[in-house]
């Protein structure tokens, strides 16, 4: 189950309010998140005490982004074994909570293989949750340290296609300490480059139609005292046109062996977008984004989300008259269908560079990123 309390955080950046932590009152260990969804007008923390509570946060976005699914879906395998449910269930709930982020999986993966393999080397039960819950922990500190190289990469990247600094950079969704266990992804490297005086503006799109550009991103910036401007998805043609962006840079959810890049849907439009008007396209995402097994984009299970989120606005904790709290606002017809994919696919020749913590990807090759995956491998071991 699921409590919600309110966290003040007025005068905190969001990477000092955690966008999940592990924590173990008397009652027992939780799983805290900062709830997505009621951002940018509230900062409230959602308390889960089992995985049925943490799938319904994923369902709903109250956790969101790639890196930090993996995260949250191992720490919910430890919080199903530390608690005594049956962590085979809880693992298959949660690895098929949002079919298309990779690393939600992935994080699910190594949780339930650190349990299973206490087990077998004949740990109790509880040895077992430790070992997953351990897993856990290493893999939220390896984000974070990904994370940070992740940014310098990007940065020293972006240096090279666009020198002499001034970037005027352009992202779609959010991509920054709200989906990571440190300061982001494609995100990062915008706030590494603000940090070194070498962004002039960040162009932060919209991200119809749950908004989480509008939503996150701006509030990210803002609190990061970047250089930013909100665009409506529709606009990036006309910012293009007039020669005000240097580059893109966008995160991940999935990327296949052959370099095919699902992520927040619009991304496609701007890749194609950028390879008109000569604008580098580079994707920024961690190893565990990268997955191996699967072919190509044609290949990738795109979720298909409710209708209701294009045919109704919702405007968190801002109150309408006959309109109940937190409900959606309609915008269309009284049934009217809609076409709501959660992500597309951009090719990986309309792609300049991979940015991952093991280094560049470019030109984006299966042989290039099978290299990359496998340098990350031996580094583990």
């Amino acid at each position: 189950m699921a409590d919600q309390y309110a966290h003040s955080g007025d005068d905190k950046r969001p990477t000092e309010i955690p966008a999940i932590r592990w924590e173990e009152p008397p009652e027992g260990p939780v799983l805290v998140l900062l709830d997505q969804t009621r951002l940018p007008a509230e900062e409230v923390e959602l308390v889960c005490t089992d995985a049925s509570a943490l799938v319904e946060a994923i369902r709903s976005l109250s956790v969101r982004g790639a890196p930090l699914l993996g995260i949250a879906g191992a720490y919910g395998v430890a919080l199903a074994a530390v608690r005594g449910f049956d962590v085979d269930e809880a693992a298959d709930a949660l690895a098929s909570a949002r079919p298309t982020a990779v690393n939600l999986a992935v994080g699910v993966r190594r949780a339930r293989a650190a349990h299973e393999g206490a087990l077998a080397e004949g740990g109790d039960l509880r040895q077992a949750a430790a070992a997953a819950l351990a897993a856990a922990r290493q893999l939220h500190r390896e984000d974070a340290q990904a994370s940070e190289r992740m940014a310098e990469h990007g940065l020293a990247l972006l240096d090279e296609l666009l020198p002499g600094g001034g970037h005027r950079v352009l992202t779609h969704c959010n991509t920054g300490a709200l989906v990571s266990g440190g300061e982001g992804t494609a995100f990062a490297v915008a706030l590494a480059a603000h940090r070194r005086g070498r962004l002039r503006r960040l162009w932060v799109d919209e991200t119809r139609p749950l908004l989480q550009g509008a939503r996150l991103t701006a509030y990210e910036a803002a609190r990061s005292g970047m250089a930013y401007t909100l665009l409506t998805d529709n606009a990036a043609g006309s910012l293009f046109a007039s020669g005000e962006v240097d580059a893109v840079l966008v995160g991940a959810d999935r990327i296949t062996a052959d370099g095919s890049v699902a992520n927040k849907v619009g991304s496609y439009p701007l890749a194609v977008l950028a390879r008109y008007h000569h604008v580098p396209f580079i994707v920024v995402a961690p190893v565990t984004t990268v997955d191996l097994d699967t072919a190509d984009g044609a290949s990738i299970e795109v979720e298909q989300r409710p209708g209701h989120e294009v045919t109704e606005v919702v405007a968190p904790q801002v109150p309408v008259v006959g309109v109940e709290a937190g409900g959606g606002i309609p915008i269309a017809p009284l049934g009217t269908q809609a076409y709501n994919p959660a992500f597309d696919v951009t090719p990986p020749e309309l792609v300049t560079a991979i940015v991952t913590e093991e280094g560049v990807v470019s030109p984006v090759t299966a042989e290039a990123l099978a290299e990359v995956c496998g340098r990350s491998r031996t580094a583990q071991g």
